[in-house]
């Protein structure tokens, strides 16, 4: 069957947060279609794509009109003719047709939304679906190991508490499913808990619960507190992983605490946070100091990224160049990989070749404002990533990420869908 691309139409459609978001639909011959929606975040990284917006009065100034013309316009003019099956082709074409280092021209969110349909249609056109289409070359395939918010802070809860994730990892699940059986306890567990002792604030971007906590270590003391009262033990059933975020409340070295009423230098938050590792069954944090504090970060990775996940966020903004600077100065040893911060899904898959290079782990994720698109779990099944964080256990945009892999679970076989092995991250070794 033919992959050559007959049309890209672009249309505006609506995210988790009731704003307007661009929907990229590939037409090839004989009816095959593949679409793609464009997520956005609301903690970004300097080095992010640009999400093009329209500004203005309507809808906030969070319009796409621009951005859905160009994938009408100039990039339907550009990509006619071309074959769907030559993603990296379509993508230079996508790139240099955009002609700015940050996609600032046409949209990061136009290019993104773009690239992943032109990845459906290629896909639809031999019959199968992304991730078996992506993993070609792969012997095996597995489930990635779900990282879910149970607590959202910082820019997804208006800031009641500093830390913008507070999250869990089943890392002793024996598959996939029973990794999101065992998570669904504990929200539950934590809902009852925030009930009771009225911290209930409502449910913040992501899904998880917007807390009125007085600190961010009462944040920590009742996710322990959750693990247990859904019957896990904190550590060896499911441990802790943290999104600092602190690029968010921090520059120059400098990081404001407001839910502790406290102003640190790095190595003030870099002691409060290895503290706490050394005190709750933390095994993962991301972006633990600022993207402008590349030392900080590196000092942060020698005390403990031998046995605990150093995550490279906006610090590397799934840049390849950035991912090996990090690594160059011993910064981080886990890469998250988030395909509208790059832009297209061949710049995307060079930031986790980068990350495997230099011996780093990674974690497909999504962002705040979501759609009911399932591309991402796609790729991680398809590229083989260990690791995979789109939100909590609850919205309709998260759920559809999470019940995308159990699908696939199925078609793979095996009692709920193999997990990576715990001895090959780094708080399993």
């Amino acid at each position: 069957m033919s992959s050559e691309i007959i049309a890209v139409k672009g249309r505006r459609v609506w995210d988790s947060r009731g704003r307007p978001t661009v929907e990229a639909e590939v037409q090839l011959p004989e009816g095959v279609i593949g679409r793609a929606i464009a997520p956005a975040g609301a903690s970004t990284g300097s080095a992010e794509a640009f999400d093009k917006r329209d500004g203005g009065s309507a809808f906030g100034g969070f319009g796409v009109n621009e951005a859905v013309g160009a994938v009408n316009g100039e990039i339907n003019g550009a990509l006619r003719g071309l074959d769907a099956a030559d993603q990296a082709g379509v993508d230079e074409t996508l790139i240099q047709l955009d002609g700015t280092a940050n996609k600032s021209r046409l949209g990061g969110n136009a290019l993104v939304a773009t690239s992943m349909a032109i990845a459906h249609a290629a896909a639809n056109s031999e019959n199968l679906p992304l991730w078996r289409y992506l993993g070609k070359d792969s012997d095996e395939f597995f489930l990635p190991m779900p990282e879910i918010q149970i607590f959202g802070g910082g820019a997804h809860a208006g800031r009641r508490v500093d830390v913008q994730d507070f999250m869990i990892i089943a890392v002793g699940a024996k598959s996939y499913e029973q990794a999101l059986e065992w998570t669904a306890e504990v929200y539950r567990a934590a809902g009852e808990l925030m009930k009771k002792a009225g911290h209930m604030q409502g449910v913040a971007d992501e899904g998880g619960y917007w807390p009125a906590f007085e600190s961010n270590e009462q944040a920590l003391d009742f996710l322990v507190r959750a693990i247990e009262d859904a019957g896990f033990t904190p550590g060896d059933d499911v441990a802790i992983s943290l999104d600092i975020a602190a690029t968010d409340f921090g520059s120059g070295g400098r990081y404001r605490l407001a839910a502790d009423e406290k102003d640190v230098d790095s190595d003030g938050l870099c002691e409060m946070l290895l503290g706490w590792i050394e005190r709750y069954p933390i095994i993962s944090i991301e972006d633990p100091v600022g993207e402008d504090d590349p030392d900080a970060m590196a000092k942060f990775t020698a005390a403990v990224g031998d046995k605990v996940e150093i995550v490279a966020d906006d610090f590397i903004c799934t840049a390849a160049d950035r991912i090996k600077s990090a690594a160059s100065m011993n910064a981080c040893n886990t890469a998250l990989i988030k395909p509208n911060q790059a832009g297209t899904l061949t710049e995307s898959k060079a930031a986790l070749d980068a990350a495997r290079d230099v011996g780093w782990e990674s974690i497909v994720s999504a962002r705040s404002g979501e759609t009911e698109d399932v591309t991402i779990v796609h790729l991680a099944v398809g590229w083989c990533v260990k690791q995979l964080k789109v939100g909590s256990f609850a919205r309709s945009e998260r759920m559809a990420k999470w019940n995308e892999g159990l699908r696939i679970s199925e078609v793979l076989g095996g009692d709920g869908g193999k997990l990576p092995a715990r001895a090959t991250f780094p708080w399993g070794r």
